[in-house]
């Protein structure tokens, strides 16, 4: 059997498509070069592992260093007993090390050695008797807490001026976090990670960043070269655009199309086969995606996309750490302005904080398309009035995400009414105090032809000391609307002052024109 595209651990070569180690860590060799203790850090299945382990045969098979890869992740269990997480560290690095050294550089039997000392002893043991100098990668990191964590980085500390005679050479520290965020290592609180670092004699902290469009042409390259299947012009432009990038979905994209849609070989993969994927990955909620959906209930997370959802301004203190926690998740791109990270993401983070909503509406989806196949959106519109006078106050009471709770109801509702036979696109960011939505809807006419019908909405909400927001809206969705092409729309104001008339009074639907001349449908709740 072929490569195939790898979602379920470390990548494997000859066995699933990658991109070259060094190509994502350029940086490495030259800090190994330089003895530099260093610190890689990336949100999880980003190919961290898969990189480490490429990058330490290739140092090895260099012949001049003793490279190795090792995992920490057996301490996590030991929690603050540091005596524990050592001997598991150690069991592992020798396990690792007859799986990837020759016979003459792997470690020694390790000398007997107090609790507190252990692991300097041992390391420092093998450097002596290595004829090359070690290089030593620490996997998964931050499974270690507390005490043990301490203890691991004091040691590396303790005997990093004997390198590299007496030490290792060269240390990688590799965990979703970068190293100085460690509050935890340096006795403060651990839901609160702060700016003091534990380990200060690292000399870089290097990203792993997501792939660039480069490399997910390399990847999909791969795939071509091994069974002709080529990739549809756009194709891979449009796989960068849902993904950004990031390796896990970039492989789960094509993995989709080509194993579980079975896209024949002899067939190119299109926008239209990635688009179906990418539907397919959000409902079926892999692992990935279910993790990361996972962390939106953390108060931390909730701090930071809530306005984000709401399209409210960010506001923050000095060293706050809750925005470079977010990004170290890979839940926001890793450069300003705050954003959710890729498409994807900002599908999967609205359906699940919606899904409760999608859960409730009774509406049959099949009432809303009309006898040509065309998508009624003014029925819905109408429908969803009536549904939020009825439940709006209760719903937006429920503590989850109350800044974004109108936004999120109609989002659900409109997501639950749509139910596959079209697709809800969605665009918002800190400080642009909107949600914009794009509904496509595919029709087919009864004489065979095919169609698109393309539906826009802007949702704002009027907040208690803040101006009506119509006006504004307006404008920004005669923006929207330029940018779609479209001559028409829809603006929803949801009122949350307190002093708003009752839910049943104020919510209307009427028309309205935007300064272009747009004839608008204005929903007010």
């Amino acid at each position: 059997m072929g490569r195939r595209f790898n979602t379920a651990g470390p990548c494997r070569p000859g066995i699933d498509y990658m991109v070259p180690a060094l190509s994502r860590l350029p940086e490495v060799p030259g800090l190994v070069a330089r003895e530099g203790y260093f610190v890689v850090h990336a949100p999880r299945q980003t190919g961290k592992t898969t990189t480490l382990l490429a990058l330490a045969d290739e140092l090895t098979a260099g012949g001049r260093y003793a490279a190795l890869r090792f995992s920490c992740e057996v301490g996590r269990a030991a929690g603050d007993d540091y005596a524990a997480a050592t001997r598991g560290i150690l069991d592992r690095i020798r396990a690792s090390a007859e799986d990837a050294l020759p016979a003459d550089l792997r470690p020694p039997p390790w000398p007997k050695a107090s609790e507190s000392t252990l692991l300097v002893e041992a390391l420092r043991a093998w450097a002596q008797i290595c004829p090359r100098p070690l290089v030593l990668f620490f996997d998964e990191i931050d499974a270690l807490r507390g005490e043990s964590l301490i203890s691991v980085l004091s040691q590396l500390r303790d005997g990093y001026s004997s390198r590299p005679r007496d030490f290792p050479a060269s240390v990688a520290l590799c965990g979703l976090r970068d190293v100085r965020d460690y509050k935890a290592a340096a006795g403060g609180d651990p839901a609160r990670l702060g700016t003091s670092s534990p380990f200060n004699i690292k000399l870089e902290s290097l990203r792993l960043g997501d792939f660039t469009l480069e490399e997910v042409a390399v990847l999909y390259g791969e795939h071509t070269a091994d069974t002709g299947q080529p990739f549809a012009p756009g194709a891979m432009e449009h796989a960068f655009e849902l993904t950004s990038g990031q390796p896990w979905l970039v492989n789960a994209l094509a993995r989709e199309v080509i194993e579980k849609l079975a896209v024949p070989t002899a067939e190119a993969i299109t926008v239209d086969h990635l688009e179906e994927a990418k539907e397919r990955l959000i409902l079926a909620r892999a692992t990935h995606l279910d993790s990361l959906a996972a962390r939106l209930a953390e108060p931390r997370v909730q701090r930071i996309l809530g306005p984000l959802l709401s399209g409210d301004v960010l506001t923050i203190e000095p060293y706050d750490d809750d925005v470079s926690y977010v990004r170290d998740l890979g839940l926001i791109a890793h450069r300003a302005p705050v954003r959710v990270a890729n498409p994807i993401y900002r599908e999967v983070i609205v359906r699940v904080l919606s899904s409760s909503i999608q859960e409730s509406v009774t509406a049959d989806p099949r009432s809303f398309i009309r006898p040509d196949g065309t998508f009624d959106f003014p029925k819905v519109l109408d429908e969803f009035a009536d549904w939020w006078i009825e439940h709006g106050d209760f719903l937006i009471t429920g503590g989850f995400y109350n800044e974004a709770a109108p936004q999120l109801i109609l989002m659900g509702y409109l997501q639950r009414v749509v139910n596959g036979g079209g697709y809800v696109e969605r665009e918002y960011g800190v400080g642009a105090g909107r949600i914009d939505l794009h509904v496509r809807w595919p029709y087919t006419t009864p004489d065979g032809t095919r169609h698109l019908q393309r539906e826009a909405l802007e949702l704002k909400t009027w907040r208690v000391g803040r101006a009506n927001p119509l006006r504004q809206g307006l404008k920004q969705l005669d923006r929207y609307l330029d940018r779609l092409g479209l001559d028409a729309g829809t603006l929803a104001i949801f009122d949350q002052r307190p002093d708003a008339p009752d839910i049943a009074e104020r919510t209307v639907i009427t028309t309205t024109t935007s300064p272009s001349g747009r004839t608008i449908t204005l929903l007010q709740g």
